[in-house]
């Protein structure tokens, strides 16, 4: 079997797809890339990406996108002068639509970015842990089942048929994957979900929100630190 490439941005759901494909393959076999894009997270997220790697063994880059390619994105992760929601992703959709934290096609820039990395290093799996909670009511279009198989069937076509995208969180909810992290003692105290990037999570911006509600199904609490009253 190839080796395995994981798109680990630091947050949650891609810390738990990182341990558990490291406790299925030695780490030699394992690499994992972080993206800056321009996001105000983007040194905690990087970060906690490189600190998760460190203590899961494996190999680890971070690739810096060009500034021009989100320049004009009205994203509240991209745009510091827009205020970030402090709001769940169902309370969004119900009353904005579409999600202003949508940063356009950015899984699909990684995606592919991430499988020219894989082809020219015989890497034969890309892992994304995209979920079904970040695609209920196409929140992010770019993680729905719709678009994942889109753009797996593309990325194998184009690469002769020697990459594949896989996306084992794509049908589990927040709530699924925190319970996963938790049998496979996860260090989820290293990751990083929030959108605003201060010292300490806010505890109020969707991921938050979505993380901490997470742990509280499982009937667990969250080991990161929160800003006071969360």
């Amino acid at each position: 079997m190839g080796k395995n490439l994981i798109l680990l941005s630091g947050g949650l759901d891609s810390m738990v797809l990182a341990t558990k494909v490291a406790s299925l393959f030695p780490p030699t076999d394992i690499l994992a890339i972080s993206m800056s894009y321009g996001q105000r997270h983007s040194q905690k997220e990087l970060h906690a990406a490189q600190w998760i790697s460190a203590d899961l063994g494996i190999d680890f880059e971070s690739i810096i996108l060009p500034e021009i390619i989100f320049r004009r994105s009205t994203s509240t992760l991209i745009d510091p002068s827009q205020k970030m929601p402090q709001m769940t992703y169902q309370e969004i959709q119900e009353t904005q639509g579409v999600s202003p934290t949508y940063v356009p096609f950015r899984n699909g820039i990684f995606l592919s970015i991430a499988t020219a990395i894989a082809l020219t290093r015989g890497i034969e799996n890309v892992y994304i842990a995209t979920h079904a909670e970040d695609s209920q009511n196409w929140a992010y279009p770019d993680c729905t089942p719709e678009f994942n198989g889109s753009m797996a069937s593309a990325i194998y076509i184009g690469t002769y048929m020697r990459t594949r995208v896989l996306t084992p969180f794509q049908w589990m909810m927040k709530s699924d994957i925190v319970r996963l992290g938790l049998e496979l003692s996860a260090p989820f105290h290293l990751s990083w979900s929030c959108y605003e990037g201060r010292e300490k999570a806010c505890g109020k911006c969707p991921t938050c929100v979505e993380r901490l509600e997470a742990f509280r199904l499982n009937n667990a609490i969250d080991p990161i630190t929160y800003e006071e009253g969360n």
